[in-house]
């Protein structure tokens, strides 16, 4: 049963991320995402495989990061999903392969290339506090993901609306290493 606070939060969250990029000329979306990618590729260092994401509506757009990690001769690898219930796999993807539809539109490399392990993942998202709890889609695939690879830096890839006072959590969740948005990079504070 979907939680009715977890829920209700989506649905602002994603009002308010979706009316502030409809608010944006092309223009001005394009440098904000490009801002964002600066601050992202601060945190992304010297890791050889990233895994990134084609987003979707008004997610934030991965593709300078694409773009700046090709020109530095990274591995790319891209989440590939199948079903709910089964796992997330991350795989290679290089520019010259053509990407097909998945589960709920995703855009996603073949079945068949090759799965990786990421050193970082960046990872879409609906919310997040200060203390770098998310609240993604509710589906519960990067937290899976994430528990499976406890030594992968986990950053998150968001517009600075989408910042929430608390999101709520629960026992599965799990929480990212920092946030990068067209605004700066966000490391979290203490818990209380």
């Amino acid at each position: 049963m979907a939680d009715p606070v977890k829920a209700a939060l989506r649905a602002e969250i994603r009002a308010r991320r979706d009316g502030y990029v409809l608010a944006l000329s092309a223009a001005e979306r394009a440098a904000q995402e490009r801002r964002a990618a600066d601050h992202a590729w601060h945190l992304i260092g010297n890791a050889h495989t990233i895994a990134l994401y084609i987003a979707l509506g008004s997610e934030m757009s991965c593709a300078p990061l694409i773009v700046r990690a090709r020109a530095a001769g990274r591995v790319i690898v891209l989440p590939h999903v199948v079903a709910r219930a089964e796992p997330i796999r991350f795989l290679r993807w290089d520019a010259d392969v053509p990407l097909e539809q998945g589960w709920y539109g995703l855009s996603q490399p073949p079945a068949d290339a090759a799965e990786i392990v990421p050193d970082i993942v960046i990872t879409p998202l609906l919310g997040f506090d200060s203390q770098l709890w998310r609240i993604g889609q509710g589906a519960g695939f990067y937290d899976r993901a994430f528990s499976a690879l406890p030594l992968t830096q986990k950053i998150g890839l968001a517009w600075a609306v989408q910042h929430c006072e608390k999101v709520p959590r629960d026992r599965w969740d799990e929480r990212l290493d920092a946030i990068a948005t067209e605004q700066g990079i966000i490391e979290g504070t203490p818990e209380s």
